[in-house]
């Protein structure tokens, strides 16, 4: 399975994602219907970062008549901001001023000038918070406007609703009422949109980061000063399937728009999976910072067929006084808390007295969450952890299949189950699905089951 595997310690943004993907190969040319409806246009060099050459990616304005796509002009080499990533730290509600103060790497500021000389003989403005405060749907218009590709399209519109999400949050209000500012703005369109692109014509199988650096310090805003990360990017890793981590410096390094593509497009790794390299690559970060490269490396291989390695840890507990109602009842409660799967034994525990030994999966950055809702739920006065492990998963998607009985059509889930080469090794209809048409037609439960898995059988064989 072609696997990209990003490098987390360093944080990411929009532009370190775009210039990692295209110094691991993707085709700049593709970018070209974003150009195309933004009148923006991608500025992509290289420079050198601390020993590390990495491409960069500024997104500069053009007007209408200037239309030339040359994809190759002057060195970014320039570090405009202490904050680590400038293209989309300012972001979300529309009073939601993110600007950032000096923490000792340089002494610039987001006020800094955005017009550039260029080696084609013209200034360029930034992109960077250009463009009206839009709407959630306002951004999703504009994008479907280009008529990308289903899965770019799909890509892109999920990392939106992942950053209008965490902002509707962050501020009290709704997904439908959220104004993007800077992430609404032409440069992180252009950055969303453009890593989609760029993803689709790398054609790969599987996309994986390791724990992301969020740094530290504090960052400014309108409604005063708040600690790094901020709070949208905690909200977007609170969705995500990746942990964060402080540092390693006090600077801004997971900016909110890199946080919504990598939430929206990567799996979280502990390291660096077992891969057949075929290509490495580093996206460049805005700043440089002593000792410690400022870049997104991002490395490209086969990992094989294989199950997935899964970082979990086991709380359990024993339970003599908890009733059915509560018992039933802690599958649901506990994985809104962050648990992986639920089992409840029947034991005997002392003085003979039956009772129940729960044990719950978890990932060890849930363990505390999940064990103090367990506390709330059942009263137990001790909960056991048997510390971080491993399990092995198989990769999971979910197939809907059209069955037909008597005469009308019903749309059943059902589960595949597969190595990470695509080995499929069982497929499994959703059970809630095939008893709700078992129920309104009267039909066996098993038998809606079978016809359902072997549908998916017909397809594959065809």
């Amino acid at each position: 399975m072609r696997t990209v595997a990003f490098d987390g310690r360093m944080g990411a943004s929009g532009d370190m994602i775009l210039g990692a993907l295209l110094s691991i190969g993707a085709d700049p040319a593709v970018l070209e219907p974003v150009e195309a409806a933004l009148d923006v246009r991608y500025l992509i060099d290289s420079t050198v970062k601390t020993g590390i050459e990495a491409t960069t990616v500024d997104v500069v304005l053009t007007d209408e008549h200037d239309h030339d796509h040359d994809h190759t002009h002057k060195e970014h080499s320039h570090d405009r901001t202490p904050e680590g990533h400038s293209h989309d730290t300012n972001h979300g509600h529309e009073d939601h001023d993110h600007s950032h103060g000096d923490h000792g790497h340089e002494n610039h500021t987001n006020d800094h000038d955005h017009s550039h000389g260029d080696n084609d003989g013209h200034d360029h403005t930034h992109a960077e918070g250009h463009g009206p405060h839009r709407s959630y749907t306002e951004v999703v218009d504009i994008v479907d406007s280009m008529e990308l590709p289903d899965a770019v399209r799909e890509t892109a519109v999920g990392a939106f609703r992942l950053l209008g999400e965490a902002e509707a949050s962050v501020h009290g209000t709704t997904l439908e009422e959220i104004h993007f500012h800077e992430v609404g703005a032409d440069d992180a369109i252009a950055d969303i949109v453009g890593a989609a692109l760029l993803l689709e014509d790398l054609a790969v199988d599987r996309i994986v980061t390791t724990p992301l650096a969020v740094g530290g310090g504090h960052c400014e805003m309108s409604h005063g000063s708040y600690p790094v990360p901020g709070p949208a990017v905690l909200e977007i890793a609170e969705r995500a399937d990746w942990p964060v981590r402080g540092g390693p410096i006090d600077a801004e390094l997971l900016t909110p728009t890199g946080a919504a593509i990598l939430g929206q497009i990567a799996d979280g790794v502990d390291s660096l999976p077992e891969l057949s390299v075929e290509t490495v690559g580093y996206g460049a970060g805005d700043a440089t910072f002593e000792n410690r490269p400022n870049v997104l490396r991002t490395t490209v291989g086969d990992d094989g067929g294989r199950l997935v390695r899964d970082s979990i840890t086991v709380l359990e507990t024993n339970l003599d006084d908890a009733s059915p109602e509560v018992l039933g009842g802690l599958q649901e409660t506990l994985k809104k808390a962050g648990a992986r799967d639920i089992s409840i034994l029947p034991v005997t525990m002392k003085k003979s007295r039956p009772g129940h030994l729960l044990k719950v999966i978890c990932k060890p950055e849930d363990a505390e969450r999940v064990a103090h809702r367990l506390a709330l739920e059942t009263g137990t006065l001790g909960i056991r952890e048997h510390g971080a492990g491993h399990r092995w998963t198989a990769k999971r998607r979910i197939e809907t299949v059209e069955l037909s009985v008597d005469g009308e059509q019903f749309a059943v889930d059902v589960k595949i189950a597969s190595t990470t080469d695509g080995d499929i090794y069982d497929i499994s209809t959703e059970y809630d699905d095939a008893a709700t048409v078992a129920r309104q037609t009267g039909r066996p439960i098993a038998e809606i089951m079978r016809r359902a898995e072997n549908a998916v059988e017909q397809d594959r064989a065809n």
